[in-house]
């Protein structure tokens, strides 16, 4: 799986990003079309229904977006009359800044801290569901030099994508660790670092099985979820607009998409195929790997009670204390109500599939 990148976690770079992103919406159109030209155009044929919808991704396609491939390729967005469209991402892609824009009617964004971060900013774009219930960032380390807790980090040399030191900051924080007792090195997303022995702990998605298989199952990690980090992972979210003025559409977007999340769950390598018919540069073995691991971070207690593509207020709310604990909001941390919203999930209830 090829990693969406943690562009967006600080303020300073995502708002280099939304500092892009505002500039951007005062510009103009024209120069969100110019920057989004490289990946950014739509992935697949797309639906064949009457009303267009695309959505926005800040990567490129990977196996986080085998429901929605599914549920193209089974008719499920042509069933309630969705042209859905996935439009990729990329280095140069600001995805908020192209929905804000109304470039894209919905977007998905890898992280949950990028969506508040950008609502701080007064950017007018709020969360409807949640792909991943339980992130799956973790801290990992070789068997022969385990860091088994957050503690044994004291004194240890720890590496990952410079975007990614502010997950570790947040690490630290919940476990009250002084940042000064660790190493933080920029080494991006290589293993190599690790298996060379020039770091002593690696930070990683766990679902991408692809990325690190070179270590095999010699390794021990700590989840950001289960060390007081509860972010949510691939995040849908729309603007406040789209939500007052076309908020059917999105609830329709909702019902298909969580029927095609919960075949993939047990179908996975047929899923793994429409995601490569979908992209051909995809590597069938590698979608199916990691979409496989993908599903325990995915359904949960809460899937099976709430339906796919549930979240809860006290989640949205630690996270917004914490990274107002680390400084990273410019301005009044936002309220939660100003980050998501509950109302397509309750108006999809009795729609969305429930499994766990």
């Amino acid at each position: 799986m090829s990693n969406p990148m943690f562009t967006d976690l600080s303020r300073r770079n995502l708002l280099k990003g939304t500092g892009v992103a505002v500039g951007s919406l005062l510009l103009g159109n024209a120069l969100l079309t110019a920057c989004s030209s490289p990946g950014g155009g739509p992935a697949g044929p797309g639906g064949k229904g009457t009303t267009p919808l695309n959505m926005q991704l800040g990567w490129l396609l990977n196996s986080g977006q085998m429901g929605e491939a599914i549920a193209l390729q089974k008719g499920y967005y042509d069933d309630i009359g969705l042209q859905f469209k996935i439009k990729q991402g990329g280095p140069s892609i600001d995805g908020i800044a192209l929905v804000a824009a109304g470039e894209s009617q919905i977007g998905q964004i890898s992280s949950s801290p990028s969506l508040m971060l950008a609502r701080s900013q007064g950017i007018p774009v709020k969360a409807f569901g949640v792909g991943v219930q339980e992130h799956p960032y973790a801290w990992m380390s070789k068997s022969d030099n385990p860091v088994k807790t957050p503690q044994e980090l004291v004194g240890k040399t720890v590496g990952g994508p410079a975007t990614t030191e502010i997950l570790f900051k947040a690490f630290l924080a919940a476990n009250k660790i002084d940042p000064r007792d660790v190493e933080y090195v920029s080494t991006g997303d290589s293993i190599a670092p690790l298996l060379s022995g020039q770091i002593d702990v690696w930070g990683t998605w766990l679902n991408s099985i692809s990325q690190r298989r070179p270590l095999g199952d010699d390794f021990v990690s700590m989840r950001l979820n289960k060390y007081g980090v509860p972010l949510y992972g691939y995040i849908y979210y729309t603007t406040d607009d789209m939500l007052e003025k076309n908020a059917e559409i999105v609830e329709q977007y909702m019902e298909a998409t969580a029927k095609g999340w919960t075949y993939v769950r047990d179908n996975i390598d047929e899923a793994a195929e429409a995601m490569v018919e979908m992209s051909p540069e995809l590597k069938l073995d590698d979608i199916k790997d990691d979409g496989g691991a993908l599903m325990e971070y995915i359904f949960n207690a809460d899937t099976k009670a709430d339906g796919w593509g549930t979240m809860k207020e006290e989640v949205w709310q630690t996270q917004i204390d914490l990274w107002d604990e680390l400084g990273q909001f410019n301005s009044a941390p936002p309220k939660v109500e100003d980050v998501a919203t509950w109302q397509i999930l309750d108006a999809t209830a009795d729609v969305r599939p429930k499994a766990g």
